[in-house]
C-alpha cells in the first residue's frame, strides 16, 4: 500500500494537492524548481527521499516539453517496480509514448486527468485515470486521499488503458467549454434588456431548484458578487489547449460538437471586440481554475 509519494510541481494545483494527501494521510516529499516551495532540491532527491520497494512519483508540471523533460529524467532514475504518474493536462497520444519509454526498464506509468482547480484543496479532485488495472489499485490510497469524500465512484473513475484519463480530461473540458458559454450567453442577455434589474439576483435564483443548477453557476454568481459589473477585468478569454483537442478528435471521428466548438470559437472572437458574455466567462476561468485575467483597460 502506498503511503509515501513524491510530487514534482508545486504550483498552484501542485501545492494544493501535496496539502490535501498530507491531510489524507499520504506523506510526500515535493520537488519544484522554486526552492522557496521544495521539499528537496533536486529530482534525484526526491528519488532517494521515497521508500523503497514501488516508489511513486505524481508529476504535475505544464504540459509539452517541460512533462516530457521531467518523465525522462524520472525514468533515468526510478528502477523496475516504481511508477509515474503523470496528472498534468497532456494530450492523450503523449501518454503512450511515455509508457513506452519507461517499460524497459520496468517502471509503470499511469495518467489521469484531475479536476477542481483551485478549490481542489477544499473540495477534493474529480480524477480519471488511465493505466494498468494493477497498478491502479497499488496507488488507490493516493486517488483516495485526493478525491471528493463521498462514493468513489462520484469522483474517480478508472477510465481504461494508458491515455484513456487525460482523453476523459479533455472531453469534460470541453463541454466546460459549452457550458461556460451558455450561461455567459445568458447572462450577457439578462443584462442587454432592462426589464431584469437584479441580474446576479437572478442567476442566484437559479442556484437551488432549478435544472441549470450548478456549480459552475455558483460560481458565475460569486464573481458578480465581488464584481457587479464585471469592470474589472477585459473580455479577453484564453484557450488552453483542451478545447481545440477536444475539436480535433470531433472532427477526427466524425463526431458532432457544434455547441463545444462554438464556445471554442467564441473565445477566438472575445480577442476582436468587447463582448460582456466573454468577460462572464473570463470571470468564471478566474473563479474555478485561478487561471489570470487581462484587466480592463480604460473606458473608450
Amino acid at each position: 500500500m502506498v503511503t509515501h509519494i513524491g510530487l514534482v510541481g508545486l504550483g498552484k494545483m501542485g501545492a494544493n494537492m501535496r496539502s490535501r494527501l498530507r491531510a489524507g494521510g499520504i506523506e510526500v516529499t515535493g520537488f519544484d524548481r522554486n526552492p522557496d516551495v521544495s521539499d528537496v532540491a533536486t529530482l534525484a532527491e526526491l528519488v532517494e527521499a521515497l521508500p523503497a520497494g514501488q516508489r511513486v512519483v505524481w508529476v504535475m508540471v505544464p504540459s509539452g516539453p517541460i512533462t516530457r523533460g521531467v518523465v525522462t529524467e524520472l525514468g533515468e532514475l526510478l528502477t523496475s517496480g516504481d511508477v509515474v504518474v503523470e496528472g498534468g493536462n497532456s494530450h492523450f497520444s503523449d501518454d503512450a509514448e511515455h509508457a513506452a519509454q519507461l517499460a524497459p526498464r520496468g517502471i509503470g506509468y499511469l495518467d489521469v486527468g484531475v479536476s477542481g482547480g483551485v478549490w481542489g484543496l477544499e473540495n477534493g479532485y474529480g480524477l480519471m485515470v488511465g493505466g494498468d488495472a494493477v497498478l491502479v489499485e497499488d496507488v488507490m490510497p493516493v486517488f483516495d486521499a485526493l478525491r471528493p469524500d463521498g462514493p468513489r465512484d462520484e469522483g474517480f473513475v478508472h477510465a481504461g488503458a494508458v491515455g484513456a484519463g487525460h482523453y476523459a480530461k479533455m472531453v469534460h473540458n470541453g463541454i466546460e467549454y459549452g457550458l461556460m458559454q451558455a450561461y455567459a450567453e445568458g447572462y450577457e442577455l439578462l443584462e442587454a434588456k432592462d426589464i431584469v434589474t437584479d441580474v446576479p439576483g437572478t442567476l442566484k435564483a437559479w442556484t437551488r431548484g432549478t435544472v441549470v443548477r450548478s456549480w459552475l453557476l455558483d460560481l458565475l454568481v460569486k464573481a458578480l458578487e465581488e464584481d457587479p459589473e464585471l469592470g474589472a477585468i477585459s473580455d479577453w478569454v484564453e484557450d488552453s489547449g483542451e478545447g481545440r483537442w477536444t475539436v480535433d478528435e470531433a472532427i477526427d471521428s466524425a463526431v458532432p460538437l457544434p455547441v463545444i466548438s462554438a464556445a471554442l470559437f467564441a473565445r477566438f472572437a472575445s480577442r476582436q471586440g468587447a463582448s460582456p458574455a466573454m468577460k462572464a466567462v473570463a470571470a468564471l476561468r478566474q473563479q474555478f481554475g485561478g487561471h489570470a485575467v487581462k484587466p480592463a483597460g480604460p473606458a473608450s
